[in-house]
This record gives structure tokens, C-alpha cells and sequence, in this order.
């Protein structure tokens, strides 16, 4: 893939994410729970995204020994969000986590593995509800907060890619995105 055919696709994220913004007015929350249109959005653009074998360059697909790794993709020069690669090395996962901002993603190759959590506000800790296997071309999109709390994980044999989406300024996408919570020790839901 050349740089232009990557520039390019990246152009087409840019606009979907950019019609996304458009979609709502410009002083409101994008991700407020009556802001259906904006969800739908982002994910009909993750979806174009995931269908796009030119978006990453070669670099952007390096990923790391010791844990996944991040490649900035686009980042809204107003601040509104922030797109990155995730490079997952076999066995590597993320934290439970919940998000300060709303976000959204789509595996590009590969699988993921994502746990989803409950809060318990009583324990302050999160409990394992349900797992999803997340091949290439799933899309999942959530709004901020402690009732999307999850896990991604790369239990495959393969690296995998994901894209993410996240309503923040691109200096802060490592400081203002997750937001980590303590989990229950539970067994694995692996058969239930």
C-alpha cells in the first residue's frame, strides 16, 4: 500500500468522523444519551473504516513485545476526537476499564476477545457479565462512564489490529481516554 492510497483512507475516516460532529449541534454532547445519530454515525464510520485495507501504513501496524501498542491515526484539529491503531500481540489485553469519553471502535484484523463488566457501586469493584468474541469488522461504540466497562484481550495465536475512536484532543488520548476499575476475582465465563 503506498502513502497515498493510506492518505486517502484516512482522508474518508476524517470525513465520516467529521459528518458524525455535524450531525449535532455544536455546543452539545455528541455522546448524550438523546443523541442516537451521532452513535449511528460512528459506527457507519468504523465500519467504512474496517473496510479500508489501505488505512494504516506499514509502521502503524508494528506492535510491541510487552504490551499493545498505540500508532495516532487522525486527530481533529479542533479537538473533537482522536483515532488510533492498536496493535495486539498475542496474549496481550488491555485493563477493565470504563472510558471519560465516549469511544468506539472496530477490529481491522485479527480477533479480539472483549469482556464485559457491571459495577457495583456497593463493592466499587466490576464484576464479568458476559464475553464476545470481536472478529474483523466488528464495531462497538459507548458513551462515557461506568456502564460500559470492559476488557479486549488477544487470545489468539495472531496479531491483531483494532481502530479506536475517542472524543478527546490527541495529546490526551493516553491520560483522558480509560479510566481503570478494580475487578472481581471470578472464574473465567469461558462455557456458560
Amino acid at each position: 500500500m503506498s502513502k497515498s492510497e493510506s492518505a486517502a483512507a484516512v482522508a474518508r475516516l476524517r470525513e465520516a468522523l467529521d459528518a458524525a460532529f455535524a450531525a449535532v449541534p455544536a455546543d452539545a454532547d455528541p455522546s448524550a444519551a438523546g443523541s442516537a445519530q451521532f452513535g449511528q454515525l460512528m459506527r457507519a464510520a468504523l465500519a467504512q473504516a474496517a473496510a479500508e485495507d489501505a488505512l494504516l501504513t506499514p509502521a502503524q501496524r508494528e506492535g510491541a513485545a510487552d504490551c499493545y501498542r498505540r500508532h495516532l491515526v487522525v486527530a481533529d484539529p479542533h479537538g473533537r476526537y482522536t483515532a488510533a491503531a492498536l496493535v495486539w500481540q498475542p496474549g496481550q489485553a488491555s485493563p477493565v476499564h470504563g472510558h471519560h469519553t465516549w469511544c468506539g471502535y472496530t477490529v481491522l484484523e485479527g480477533a479480539l476477545h472483549e469482556t464485559l463488566y457491571e459495577w457495583d457501586g456497593d463493592t466499587h469493584c466490576a464484576a464479568p457479565v458476559r464475553e464476545h468474541a470481536r472478529e474483523a469488522g466488528a464495531v462497538s461504540y459507548v458513551r462515557a462512564g461506568l456502564t460500559a466497562i470492559h476488557r479486549l484481550a488477544n487470545t489468539s495465536s495472531r496479531p491483531a489490529l483494532s481502530l479506536h475512536v475517542y472524543g478527546v484532543h490527541g495529546e490526551q488520548i493516553a491520560t483522558h481516554v480509560n479510566r481503570l476499575v478494580a475487578a472481581a476475582a471470578e472464574p473465567s465465563l469461558h462455557g456458560r
